[in-house]
């Protein structure tokens, strides 16, 4: 493990005003990456610029967002609205809402939709084409995070449920399992390769889950250990929730992100730590590679796990260029 110093990133000026929520780079480029807020922005910045190219208002605070492509983004928050703004235009449109808050919003390149799931317990896919709303699908408690990968839907939700969709035949669950971990489900992120996903909490650990219900495959399932430290001093381990990951696209590794303030790079196939970054602020709220994981997106913003901080860092974003000795397995 090797930690690395602060020479290979930069932080992004024009960031927002309170909690940043999600980061996410498109499917297709390496240029544009979307920011939602607690502030009711969303924010889009062109990175190889360094500047705010375009900011879409609400009237409450949002909680998720996605691009469709360069040109359309995706939103969902505390309104209930799902939006879908048009960039060249400077336009929005409600394509739909749910009952309750809107979580998460995902965009499945492959099937040209888009995913939202609520706390209203429900799970929405919608057309890009129309656009319009396609399917209702209710889910046994609030929805925490998802993730698509090809047809593949993966669903954390209150509770510690994970439900399996294929977007292909949305009739029913494919699995139904229950956390491996023993709290609250942080975020769900699939593997690169399909095989899999990845389950944090707020215990400082992660779970990594394999798809096929083969026994054999079943076995090799594990939870580990992380965003935890020991003080010297008193011997107490200090417990951080893990907040975000993302996947490196070409290498099938992924980034961890906790309220310690720290990202590591994990191998989870060979269950080995790649590397360490430096600490960042405070909490790492959002991460996400570019496409061709070359630049990894970390949001920092203070998440109020804590009462007794007087002066609260600001919201960052920072925009980091990872190589293969960081992120390839060894």
């Amino acid at each position: 493990m090797t930690l690395l110093d602060s020479a290979n990133e930069f932080k992004l000026e024009n960031t927002p005003t309170d909690c940043i929520q999600s980061v996410k780079f498109g499917k297709s480029s390496n240029q544009f990456l979307l920011a939602a807020s607690w502030d009711g922005s969303v924010r889009m910045y062109d990175v190889q610029s360094r500047k705010l190219c375009s900011k879409f208002d609400h009237s409450n605070p949002v909680l998720d967002c996605a691009f469709q492509d360069n040109n359309h983004v995706w939103t969902g928050g505390f309104d209930r609205n799902v939006r879908m703004f048009d960039v060249n235009k400077n336009a929005d449109q409600i394509i739909g809402s749910h009952n309750g808050t809107i979580r998460c919003v995902e965009h499945s390149l492959e099937n040209n939709l888009v995913i939202t799931g609520g706390w209203d317990s429900n799970l929405k896919l919608w057309d890009c084409r129309s656009p319009s709303e396609i399917g209702n699908y209710p889910q046994p408690d609030k929805v925490y995070s998802l993730d698509v990968c090809g047809d593949i839907l993966v669903v954390g939700t209150a509770n510690r449920r994970v439900l399996v969709w294929d977007l292909k035949n949305m009739s029913y669950a494919q699995q139904r399992r229950e956390s491996s971990l023993k709290y609250q489900t942080r975020c769900v992120r699939c593997f690169s390769n399909k095989e899999g996903f990845v389950l944090s909490s707020v215990e400082g650990r992660v779970a990594v889950e394999y798809l096929d219900p083969n026994a054999e495959i079943q076995k090799k399932k594990y939870a580990f250990k992380c965003h935890r430290n020991k003080d010297t001093a008193s011997g107490l381990e200090h417990i951080y929730p893990v907040n975000a990951i993302s996947f490196h696209n070409v290498h099938n590794t992924f980034a961890t992100g906790g309220s310690d303030g720290i990202v590591n790079i994990w191998d989870g196939f060979n269950k080995k730590r790649l590397c360490q970054f430096h600490k960042y602020p405070t909490s790492i709220s959002s991460l996400s590679f570019s496409p061709d994981g070359s630049l990894l997106a970390i949001a920092s913003s203070y998440l109020h796990e804590w009462n007794d901080i007087k002066d609260i860092p600001e919201d960052s974003i920072y925009i980091r260029k990872v190589s293969d000795q960081e992120t390839k397995p060894k």
